[in-house]
């Protein structure tokens, strides 16, 4: 299901955040990264991300272990409860492997050892930041192709279910006990609203559409 809160148009830009209460840590890393990605933002604690960031948007967070006051393992439960698809890269200066384990367990992208190389945290923050352009690409083109959906009248999407199956134009006007003539109109609208010129074309934009829970 797409996020309701997606930012529409095609300019989205991702965002890196980085959250650590190492200030120094964050001014160098910014400073980097900012020589290679659009926007970088940063945040002394996990209280301060929450209350300003806005998870919808796509990118990824860079986000330390141990810090004052909320965890880094904190904060990534509460993302999880709120259902954030938000990649996050672990960095620690007292990694072990119980934790990396546990923090990969509940969908951290990475975990890596302070004092990271840059050039290392350049590149997994590049494939965090790809992955999830893709993914917010592929959730607003779902988010699109339910508002067309929803524009169809019931009528219109009797039709064009009808001849998603394979019926002809007589076989569905015999069905639904309507005329050809009413048929190729409906047919017309519901193949103008999603954007489409066959059967095979619109059965191939419904597959995209995740399939419902239980079905």
């Amino acid at each position: 299901m797409s996020h309701p809160n997606m930012p529409d148009g095609a300019a989205v830009r991702p965002l890196v955040r980085l959250v650590d209460d190492d200030v120094e840590f964050l001014r160098s890393q910014k400073f980097f990264l900012e020589t290679f990605l659009p926007e970088v933002r940063t945040w002394e604690s996990a209280e301060a991300f929450l209350a300003e960031d806005d998870l919808a948007r796509p990118g990824c967070l860079v986000l330390d272990i141990r810090m004052s006051g909320m965890s880094g393992l904190e904060l990534q439960r509460l993302l999880e409860m709120r259902r954030s698809t938000l990649r996050i890269i672990f960095l620690s200066a007292h990694g072990d492997i119980g934790t990396a384990v546990h923090a990969m367990r509940h969908g951290a992208l990475d975990f890596l050892e302070k004092p990271v190389e840059p050039e290392v945290l350049l590149e997994k923050v590049r494939k965090a930041v790809d992955d999830s352009m893709n993914d917010f690409a592929h959730e607003r083109e779902i988010h699109q192709i339910e508002a067309r959906l929803l524009s169809l009248t019931g009528r219109e999407r009797e039709v064009l279910d009808l001849a998603i199956e394979g019926l002809q134009n007589k076989e569905i006007a015999e069905k639904l006990g309507i005329s050809v003539t009413t048929v190729k109109m409906y047919r017309s609208n519901a193949f103008i609203k999603l954007d489409v010129n066959s059967p095979l074309a619109a059965a191939n934009l419904l597959h995209k559409l995740p399939s419902p829970q239980g079905a």
